[in-house]
């Protein structure tokens, strides 16, 4: 998965993006609600979060691309497969009116809702809810309110606190010592990101101190998770790097990128992590791969889409794992 260009071998994210994509549309079953998706003790972790993932890749794969190419076309299909799975948005409206103070509903519609698929009757019982002293005042940490405001825009609702104030209470808010980077603050660091870019669409949403700080610190942060073999993270940080308003140069994070490719294997699947915690091997199953293999899809065409040099450019269909 590499080509050589003036001399330099740089890594075609655009193939890591075609084949982690076939690997999720092969295994589009692990994506499922199941008959028990609103049931009071259903996990939402396993059955709506997974979807919620799935259509917000999609999503940002189809504003990257052009029809007619692998890449859109596969995420098309995809998104209208999860879009049946919640009955074209009838499910919504009945968590939400079995959970009403529960905010993730909200979060996966917005996916849903960002890509043209709406429920009318969802969003005028939303749009009255939202507006409800409990909903206002629910207390959240600083980074799930930047996701809530968010899908209240994306859901053509009015978001009912400004961002700047959640942005300064967050971890990356508040520019801290890069030595204190660990999993936890990077996870909430990526989010904090997509929250303001809309999922890496609005690439001048993060503000300048933030984008100079993210541009100076990522090297590192990259370098850390491809000497732990991290990769879930690694790929959520590549498109945090692919989201900002000045990328970082691309020789910072070409290591990452080849990492990330030995990593992928022959089926497009790749690992939360490289190795177990004994060293052992990780199983190749969907919930070790799902969530990885989604970000590697996400974080390969955002970073493709902003490349200068046009050396990735939309290709017809490959012969890439369906």
């Amino acid at each position: 998965m590499t080509a050589t260009t003036a001399g330099t071998t740089t890594v075609d994210v655009r193939r890591v993006a075609e084949a982690a994509l076939g690997w999720l549309s092969a295994n589009r079953a692990g994506f499922r609600l199941g008959d028990d998706a609103l049931e009071p003790d259903a996990d939402v972790n396993t059955s709506w979060k997974p979807l919620g993932e799935l259509a917000q890749t999609c999503v940002c794969v189809r504003r990257r691309t052009r029809p007619g190419t692998f890449l859109h076309d596969t995420a098309t299909d995809l998104l209208e497969h999860a879009w049946r799975e919640t009955r074209q948005g009838a499910l919504f409206l009945d968590l939400q009116r079995l959970e009403p103070c529960a905010t993730y509903p909200l979060e996966v519609y917005a996916a849903f809702a960002s890509g043209g698929l709406r429920h009318p009757a969802y969003e005028d019982f939303t749009a009255h809810l939202v507006r409800t002293r409990s909903w206002r005042t629910t207390e959240l940490l600083p980074n799930r309110l930047l996701s809530i405001l968010n899908s209240e825009r994306r859901s053509g609702l009015t978001p009912h606190e400004a961002a700047p104030g959640a942005l300064r209470r967050t971890w990356l808010g508040g520019l801290p010592e890069p030595w204190t980077f660990e999993r936890t603050a990077g996870y909430t660091l990526t989010h904090v990101v997509f929250h303001l870019t809309d999922w890496g669409h609005d690439v001048h949403g993060v503000p300048e101190d933030i984008a100079d700080y993210l541009v100076t610190w990522l090297p590192a942060w990259l370098d850390s998770c491809v000497e732990t073999s991290h990769w879930d993270l690694c790929c959520e940080l590549l498109a945090v790097a692919a989201s900002l308003p000045r990328p970082p140069a691309p020789e910072l994070t070409e290591d990452a990128w080849a990492a990330v490719a030995e990593a992928q294997d022959g089926t497009g699947a790749l690992t939360e992590m490289g190795r177990g915690p004994r060293g052992e091997d990780v199983l190749r199953v969907f919930a070790n791969c799902y969530h990885s293999t989604l970000v590697a899809a996400f974080a390969a065409t955002l970073t493709a889409a902003r490349r200068p040099d046009g050396r990735d450019t939309d290709r017809p269909h490959p012969g890439v794992p369906a």
